[in-house]
């Protein structure tokens, strides 16, 4: 009984790992996301919204994070993640506090260092998940965190500045300072997550550390493919960040600016949604259907952007029904990219290397293109507010991704087909060989 029970894919350690994932990362966004909450309306520089700048600097903190995480993160060892973790976090608050006492516009540069050590968590955190049976379902917890967790420190923030009248500059700061024990608390639990087990590493394939050459050679072998998908996630985190960074902004347009709850009221359908459709991805045992179930719902995702802006646009949606659908259709694109499809992408052909290193590649040049289009809309400025700004957006990049996405399809079910008849030709081969030597 003892041993069967080892081999069972849910256990109360997964359970865990899964809570202790969800929770760490709930943690960090409450040294992301809180400033987004402030108007910072008082104030500007050079013209531009002193929130536009914050952004910005956190933004290019976090992609110098994605794009030294490549490396980093495909490299990582075991050994030392949740002090590094924990480590991060802190240098991120300290950034709060010196942005607090430091006057703009000097304290921008705080955003940056805020952004930097941010950027490490989710690969650290996704490390001790990848490489199971039951990824799926551990990554759609840790992908419902930051789906929750934004709306929800949000909201924490704007009711810190209501309650205790703290302004714009203390609140990230004292906002961090509420999770600093909690985040303490899920590190030391997420780090009791043990390794795969020897049935993990035979149905996903093992997960190992990957040196210059070995990422070179991955980056060779599924160029095409890749460039299709990274540049439609691209496209989602273009979407995603201008729909959580400014959300404060397109609710004041909107009509419904002073609701504190409206962060976290928008996010928990996609929440919820998604967690469901992710868990349930599980039971596909075959990796190369999972990776193509995988590609529909990212496609289908955009479909929903899509779908949900038109009929907003039209006055078939209520502004609420419109962001909260919104919210879905986007999250349905984004989360298989952090949690999932990379972890079939390996598994279906069999290549020895770790889920990190494609996330943050994809990551890097995803706040790349996030940090564009925010440039653009600030220094170049249109005739165009917060709201209708963002539905031109979604509109174009929803179509675009669609585009992509089929092609994508298209490309890894051909890469399948030949590795699947090298594989068979492999294998007739050895067989010959033996029925020689026998004979």
């Amino acid at each position: 009984m003892e041993n069967h029970s080892k081999t069972k894919p849910f256990t109360a350690q997964m359970l865990l790992a899964a809570v202790a994932a969800f929770c760490t990362y709930t943690c960090m966004f409450a040294y992301r996301k809180p400033f987004t909450a402030a108007g910072f309306d008082d104030i500007s520089l050079l013209g531009v919204n002193y929130k536009v700048w914050l952004v910005i600097a956190q933004t290019i903190g976090y992609t110098l994070s994605k794009f030294y995480g490549i490396r980093f993160i495909a490299e990582l060892t075991h050994r030392r993640r949740a002090r590094l973790i924990v480590g991060c976090i802190i240098v991120a608050w300290l950034s709060l506090l010196f942005f607090a006492i430091i006057p703009p516009p000097y304290n921008i540069l705080f955003f940056i260092i805020n952004g930097f050590p941010l950027g490490m968590i989710y690969g650290l955190v996704f490390s001790y998940l990848e490489g199971r049976r039951v990824t799926e379902f551990l990554g759609a917890v840790l992908a419902t965190s930051f789906i929750f967790a934004a709306g929800f420190t949000q909201s924490i923030g704007k009711y810190l500045m209501e309650a205790f009248q703290l302004n714009a500059w203390w609140m990230p700061f004292v906002t961090g300072a509420v999770f600093i024990v909690p985040t303490i608390v899920c590190v030391a639990l997420l780090d009791k997550t043990p390794p795969p087990s020897p049935d993990d590493i035979a149905h996903r394939t093992e997960r190992k550390p990957m040196n210059k050459s070995e990422r070179r050679a991955f980056i060779q072998r599924f160029l095409p493919g890749l460039v299709l998908l990274i540049t439609a996630y691209v496209l989602l985190t273009i979407l995603r960040d201008y729909r959580s960074n400014f959300a404060s902004n397109i609710w004041n347009e909107l009509g419904q600016g002073k609701d504190a709850s409206i962060f976290t009221k928008t996010e928990l359908p996609a929440s919820l949604v998604i967690l469901v459709l992710m868990s349930t991805l599980v039971v596909v045992r075959n990796n190369i259907k999972a990776l193509l179930i995988n590609h529909y719902i990212v496609l289908f995702g955009f479909l929903l952007s899509l779908g949900a802006t038109l009929l907003y646009s039209y006055g078939y949606l209520s502004p609420f029904a419109w962001m909260a659908t919104l919210g879905v259709g986007l999250y349905m694109g984004y989360v298989p990219f952090n949690s999932i499809l990379f972890d079939r992408l390996i598994a279906s052909f069999q290549h020895v290397s770790n889920a990190g290193f494609l996330i943050y590649l994809a990551d890097s040049f995803g706040y790349i293109g996030s940090d564009a289009v925010l440039i653009v809309k600030s220094f170049f400025p249109q005739q165009h507010s917060w709201t209708s700004y963002f539905i031109n957006l979604v509109i174009i990049l929803s179509l675009v991704g669609i585009a992509l996405m089929i092609g994508s399809i298209i490309y890894f079910n051909r890469k399948y087909s030949i590795y699947n008849l090298s594989a068979v030709s492999i294998n007739d081969k050895v067989e010959e060989k033996k029925r020689e030597v026998n004979v």
